[in-house]
C-alpha cells in the first residue's frame, strides 16, 4: 500500500484522498492499485454507504498520469505503459459500475486521469478551483480514461470541442454541461465532508439531501453564449471541415478555436474524432477496450513521444508533429489503431 492515496473508513463513508500534492495528484501505478483495494474492499461492506474521494492541496484534484513514465516505458519498449493503461482502464470501469454512491470532489485542476477517477463516479462535486480539461491531442494523444464515452454523450458537439481543443472548463461550465452533479463552494467543501461522514446514509435519500443542502450558485457558464458556435463548428466527422467552418466564421472565438487547433497534432485530431464518434455507440467496456488498444498503439506511432518530449520534458511548447498537416494523415493510419491486441494485451475486467 502507498501512502499517495490515503484511504479510510470515517463513519458510513469510505474516504479516499490523493496525497500527491506537488505533483497535483497525478496518478501512478501505486495510486491506481491502492484505489482498486480500497474500493473492491467497500463494496461488499455493510458498513459503507458510500465513497468520497477529495485531494490534498489547493491547486489539483488530479492533473491526470504519470506521462512521463507513460513516454518513457513506450520509448524503452517495456510493459510499464500497457500495465498501467490496463490497470488504470480497470479501475475507471470499477467507478463506472460501483455499487454504491461514489462522490468526486473535483475542487482544482481535473485533467486525463483525473477526470476518469470523477466522472465515472454517481456524483461529482465541482468548486471554486475547478479546471477541468481533457488536453491530450497537445501531447500526441487522445481522450482516453472512458473520454471517448462520455465525450460523446455531453449535448450537442460540447464534447467534440473539449476533446479536439482541451477546452478549460470552469465550475459553472461543469454545471452546465452535466460533467459536474452538484457545486459547493470550496471554502463550504470540509462542512460538506463532515456533514457526510457523521451522517446515517442508509436512508437512499439521504445523500442527496446532504449534498442539496450544501450546493450554491457557480454562476453563469459561457456555454450559454458559445453553445450554438460550439454545435456549427464541430458536427461531422471531418476534422478538416470542422476547421473549414471555423476558419470562416471569423468571429472572435472562433478565431481562437482555429489558433488553439492548429497547435494540436494532426494524427490525434483525428483520431480523437474517431474514437469519440465511435465511441457514442459502444457500451462502457467496449470503450474501454478500444481505448486500450488505442492508448497501446500509440507508442508504436511518433507523436506521442515528441508531445511529451516538448510539453513535459524540454517544454518549448514548439512540438513537430509528423505528419505535420491534417492532410497528411491517412484514413488508413487511422483505422489502424483501431486493430485488436493480441489475446494476452486485450483490456480485462475486474
Amino acid at each position: 500500500m502507498t501512502d499517495e492515496i490515503i484511504a479510510r473508513k470515517v463513519g458510513q463513508i469510505g474516504r479516499i484522498t490523493l496525497n500527491r500534492p506537488k505533483v497535483l495528484n497525478a496518478l501512478n501505478m501505486d495510486m491506481v492499485h491502492a484505489m482498486i483495494a480500497a474500493l473492491q474492499a467497500w463494496a461488499d461492506d455493510p458498513e459503507i454507504q458510500a465513497v468520497v474521494v477529495d485531494a490534498e492541496g489547493e491547486k489539483g484534484f488530479c492533473a491526470g498520469g504519470d506521462i512521463l513514465m507513460l513516454h518513457n516505458s513506450g520509448k524503452a519498449g517495456g510493459e510499464d505503459a500497457w500495465r498501467f493503461w490496463h490497470d488504470e482502464y480497470q479501475l475507471n470501469t470499477l467507478i463506472k459500475e460501483y455499487p454504491k454512491p461514489y462522490v468526486a470532489l473535483i475542487d482544482g485542476i481535473t485533467m486525463g486521469g483525473g477526470v476518469g477517477i470523477s466522472v465515472h463516479g454517481s456524483h461529482r462535486v465541482a468548486g471554486d478551483r475547478t479546471m477541468l480539461a481533457m488536453p491530450e491531442t497537445g501531447i500526441g494523444f487522445f481522450p482516453d480514461v472512458g473520454g471517448t464515452y462520455f465525450l460523446p454523450r455531453l449535448a450537442g458537439e460540447i464534447g467534440m470541442w473539449m476533446g479536439l481543443t482541451g477546452a478549460r472548463l470552469k465550475a459553472a461550465d461543469c454545471v452546465a454541461t452535466g460533467i459536474a452533479t452538484h457545486y459547493t463552494p470550496s471554502a463550504d467543501l470540509p462542512a460538506l465532508i463532515s456533514a457526510l461522514e457523521s451522517a446515517d446514509l442508509s436512508d437512499e435519500d439521504a445523500l442527496e439531501v446532504i449534498l442539496e443542502e450544501h450546493s450554491g450558485d457557480p454562476g453563469d457558464s459561457d456555454l450559454a453564449v458559445t453553445r450554438g458556435l460550439i454545435d456549427a463548428a464541430f458536427a461531422g466527422d471531418d476534422v478538416a471541415a470542422m476547421v473549414s467552418r471555423i476558419t470562416e466564421a471569423g468571429d472572435s472565438w472562433s478565431q481562437k478555436q482555429a489558433k488553439i487547433i492548429a497547435t494540436k497534432s494532426p494524427t490525434a485530431l483525428k483520431l480523437t474524432c474517431a474514437a469519440i464518434r465511435i465511441g457514442g455507440d459502444k457500451s462502457f467496456e467496449d470503450v474501454m477496450r478500444q481505448e486500450l488498444r488505442l492508448s497501446t498503439h500509440c507508442l508504436g506511432g511518433v507523436d506521442f513521444y515528441e508531445g511529451v518530449r516538448a510539453v513535459i520534458i524540454d517544454k518549448d511548447n514548439a512540438p513537430n508533429w509528423s505528419p505535420a498537416t491534417l492532410d497528411g494523415v491517412d484514413d488508413a493510419i487511422i483505422a489502424a489503431y483501431f486493430e485488436p491486441l493480441t489475446s494476452d494485451k486485450e483490456l480485462t475486467f475486474l
